[in-house]
């Protein structure tokens, strides 16, 4: 059951986390800018191992999720490897540099409008700000210009979402509760589940309607007017 989330409820909440990907910027720029530079540099290196390895990752971190495996980390990069036939240390070092390191260029062209806004005013309210991310997230909101008061992510729990132990981290290090905890992701299937999971209400950014979810379909949504001003 998805706890419904009114501007009056804003008095209760305490802690405001946020997915990062899809979530705080858009990622479809970015994969468009992304995958550009993969193919200017398989053509340049007449090598298709960044290419390879990127897409056995994701999609083989896409089931792992699903399946919430523990340790997942682990699990990925070896799997990765196999899939792609390259050693594991190779496939750390693409997955260091194309996934981790250079989207950070592009990050701050690709926020979703009024995210500095929303996050100036929550922070003049005494909110506290959280970072709830699959992905390492500190690198990603120093590129953004954007500052939390915590970040969890999921490798430091072992379990990507749905699991929603590192939500439940993050809950511990605001020393909140979930009556005083929102979420806001973009996915029903990750972030929603994740925060149904942990008891929390969750908002969805979304331009169309999600059944059994509460969305939105930008930060200027009147249910943020409170910090906006």
């Amino acid at each position: 059951m998805t706890l419904t989330f009114t501007r009056t409820h804003w008095q209760d909440i305490r802690l405001v986390a946020f997915d990062v990907d899809g979530t705080l910027y858009r990622q479809r720029p970015l994969r468009l800018r992304m995958g550009r530079d993969m193919v200017i540099h398989a053509l340049t290196k007449r090598n298709r191992n960044v290419i390879r390895v990127v897409t056995a990752y994701r999609r083989i971190r896409e089931r792992l999720a699903s399946e919430e495996v523990a340790d997942f980390e682990r699990v990925l990069i070896a799997e990765t490897a196999k899939s792609t036939s390259m050693s594991t240390e190779c496939v750390h070092s693409i997955v260091s540099e194309w996934i981790e390191t250079r989207p950070l260029r592009y990050l701050k062209s690709c926020l979703f409008s009024g995210v500095p806004q929303l996050f100036a005013g929550l922070q003049r309210a005494g909110k506290k700000i959280g970072i709830f991310s699959d992905y390492p997230a500190a690198e990603k909101l120093a590129a953004m210009g954007l500052v939390a008061h915590h970040v969890v992510a999921a490798s430091e729990v072992g379990l990507l979402k749905p699991h929603a132990k590192g939500l439940q981290s993050l809950m511990a290090k605001a020393s909140t509760t979930a009556r005083e905890t929102l979420f806001i992701g973009d996915r029903a299937d990750r972030d929603g589940v994740a925060a149904q999971r942990a008891g929390v209400r969750i908002l969805i950014k979304s331009s169309i309607p999600i059944d059994a979810f509460q969305t939105f379909k930008t930060f200027h949504d009147s249910l943020f007017d409170p910090f906006m001003q």
